[in-house]
C-alpha cells in the first residue's frame, strides 16, 4: 500500500537550477521509496521500462539509478524475476521522556510558520498502518508540511492521522498551528511518544521545497503520538536541513539510579530558538 506516488512532479531537468544527474535524482527518488516501505519490504521494484515512463527518462538511465541501489545493498537483481527490495531490519529506539518534548512542540506552533503543500484522506502506507494501528482499507489524514522560520525553510513534514481524528480539523487548521496543538484543542490528550532518528538524502521534490541541492543530507526522524490511554494518534515523518535545525537530549540519572534524558531542539540562523518542528 502506498500513499500516493512520490515522483509525481518532473525531475529537475535544467543544470542550471540543480546539477544533479537525472540517473542520480531517480536513484533518490527510488531510495527514499524503499525506505519508508512504498513498495513493501520484500516486494519488488516495477520493471525498468515502466519507471522510464513515470519519470520520463530512458531504461539506460534507471538501469544505471538501479545498479547504484544494488551497490548500496538496497536491491537485489535476479535474471528472470526482476528486481527485489531487501529487507532490512531496523535497530530499535530508545525512548526518551516526553516533558521537554511537549514544551517545545507547543512552542514550536508560535515561533515558527507552517504551510501545507498537500492535505487529504488516503489509504495508509506501510509505516503508517502499522504505527497507527490501523487497516489497510481504512482511511488515514495525510498532511505534507514545510515549516519556515524567519521565511527560512528547515524542515518538510508528512504526517497521518487516523481518519476519525483528521475529520475534526481542516486543511486551514493545519496552516494555524502545531499538530500537537490541534489534537488537544480537540479532546485528545498525548501522553507519550516514540521516535526514531536516521539520516536521509533530499530527492528533487523535498530538495525544491526546503531550498536545498538534491542529495543534500537531512536529519530525518518517525515519530508516533499516543494519548494518555495508549493509543496512537499521529505518526509522522519530518525531513530537516542540518545547516538550520539541531536536537539535543541531556540525559541525567534520577533518584533510583535510572537514566533519563530531557529533548531540546533549536532552529534558526545560528540556531537560537527552541522547537521540535511538528
Amino acid at each position: 500500500m502506498t500513499d500516493g506516488p512520490i515522483a509525481n512532479t518532473p525531475l529537475v531537468r535544467s543544470p542550471a537550477d540543480i546539477p544533479t544527474p537525472l540517473y542520480h535524482q531517480v536513484h533518490l527518488v527510488l531510495r527514499e521509496r524503499i525506505e519508508q516501505g512504498y513498495y513493501g519490504q520484500k516486494g519488488t521494484l516495477p520493471a525498468e521500462m515502466e519507471l522510464a515512463r513515470e519519470f520520463d527518462v530512458s531504461r539506460i538511465t534507471v538501469a544505471r539509478a538501479i545498479n547504484d541501489l544494488a551497490q548500496q545493498g538496497l536491491v537485489e537483481r535476479r535474471r528472470g524475476a526482476g528486481t527485489r527490495i531487501v529487507n532490512r531490519e531496523l535497530a530499535s529506539t530508545v525512548p526518551a521522556n516526553i516533558d521537554g518534548l511537549l514544551e517545545n512542540l507547543f512552542d514550536m506552533g508560535v515561533r515558527t510558520r507552517a504551510q501545507v503543500l498537500e492535505f487529504g484522506f488516503v489509504l495508509p502506507p506501510s509505516d503508517a498502518q502499522q504505527e497507527l494501528q490501523v487497516g489497510s482499507s481504512e482511511l488515514v489524514q495525510r498532511a505534507v508540511r514545510v515549516r519556515s522560520y524567519n521565511g527560512e525553510p528547515f524542515s518538510y513534514l508528512v504526517s497521518f492521522v487516523p481518519g476519525h481524528i483528521g475529520r475534526n480539523f481542516t486543511e486551514e487548521d493545519m496552516n494555524s498551528g502545531s499538530l500537537m496543538g490541534l489534537l488537544e484543542k480537540n479532546g485528545i490528550r498525548i501522553g507519550s511518544a516514540q521516535q526514531a532518528f536516521s539520516a536521509s538524502l533530499a530527492d528533487p521534490k523535498i530538495a525544491q521545497a526546503l531550498g536545498v541541492q538534491v542529495g543534500t543530507p537531512l536529519l530525518a526522524i518517525a515519530r508516533t503520538v499516543f494519548d494518555t490511554a495508549g493509543k496512537p494518534v499521529e505518526f509522522i515523518r519530518i525531513l530537516y536541513r542540518t545547516d538550520r535545525y539541531q536536537y539535543r537530549m541531556t540525559m541525567e540519572r534520577n533518584k533510583k539510579g535510572a537514566m533519563r534524558s530531557r529533548p531540546a531542539a533549536t532552529v534558526g540562523e545560528g540556531k537560537d530558538g527552541d522547537d521540535s518542528s511538528r
